[in-house]
């Protein structure tokens, strides 16, 4: 979908004398109705083309309330509708045309959906996250930051912020938590991490390394659908070890 220029017509656009907010402040508006929303799932849905904030000169997001409404709507059409995003944007762009199109049935079907929407964020996102809008991501604090950062587990940049998808690390790390999985215990799943992106880039990288800028491309479709298996592989072997715990 070809995106609206920011500060023009569009849904990435403000009425003069909007406040804008930040994705932090966004995430506090959409917490009380979706409490698993991330700035990675904002990120996904923006990369996505299904919001289209301002940015700052810095290259910082803003969003306007239409923006933070939009977000509202296709969390609800997703959780309540079981729409993949394609149709999702589809339906509310003839909805911003004044169209008033039926909405489509549910389509999702199958025990590993929650997987698969996971895996639509396994591909690095662009951007980064500072340190203030990880901790709103996570509703954790500075002394647990720096707990995860000593165990390796939320590496910062070397400016000092940290990459989009930590957001979401920093979220289940803090989720985990909650059931007495510390860090220390955590290190091995990190490591496991690790060998297994080592393994799926080995694949890609004759893909990556050709002149040709449509191999290159494929190279990470290619990625994209490798760590969407992985992710769903990852998923069926823990719950076939957990069954044959219970035996």
């Amino acid at each position: 979908m070809q995106g609206t220029p920011k500060g023009g017509a569009g849904h990435g656009a403000a009425p003069m004398g909007a406040q804008l907010v930040s994705i932090g402040v966004v995430l506090g508006k959409l917490r009380d109705e979706f409490p698993d929303v991330s700035v990675s799932k904002i990120r996904f849905l923006e990369s996505e083309g299904l919001v289209e904030p301002r940015r700052t000169p810095s290259g910082y997001r803003k969003f306007s309330p239409e923006d933070v409404e939009r977000l509202a709507q296709v969390l609800r059409m997703q959780r309540d509708h079981y729409l993949p995003l394609k149709v999702i944007r589809e339906h509310l762009d003839a909805l911003e045309r004044g169209e008033r199109p039926p909405l489509p049935g549910p389509q999702r079907e199958g025990p590993d959906d929650g997987v698969w929407e996971a895996a639509e964020q396994v591909a690095p996102a662009a951007g980064r996250v500072g340190r203030e809008e990880l901790l709103a991501a996570a509703g954790a604090d500075e002394a647990m930051l720096a707990e995860w950062e000593s165990y390796g587990l939320l590496p910062p940049m070397p400016d000092g912020g940290y990459d989009a998808d930590s957001a979401t690390v920093a979220k289940l790390l803090a989720d985990l938590g909650k059931f007495g999985l510390e860090p220390r215990h955590l290190r091995l799943v990190k490591a496991a991490a690790e060998r297994e992106a080592g393994l799926l880039e080995q694949v890609v990288a004759p893909l990556r390394r050709h002149r040709n800028p449509q191999t290159r491309a494929h190279a990470e479709a290619t990625m994209r659908e490798l760590a969407a298996l992985s992710v769903r592989l990852h998923a069926a072997l823990v719950r076939s070890a957990l069954g044959a715990r219970r035996h």
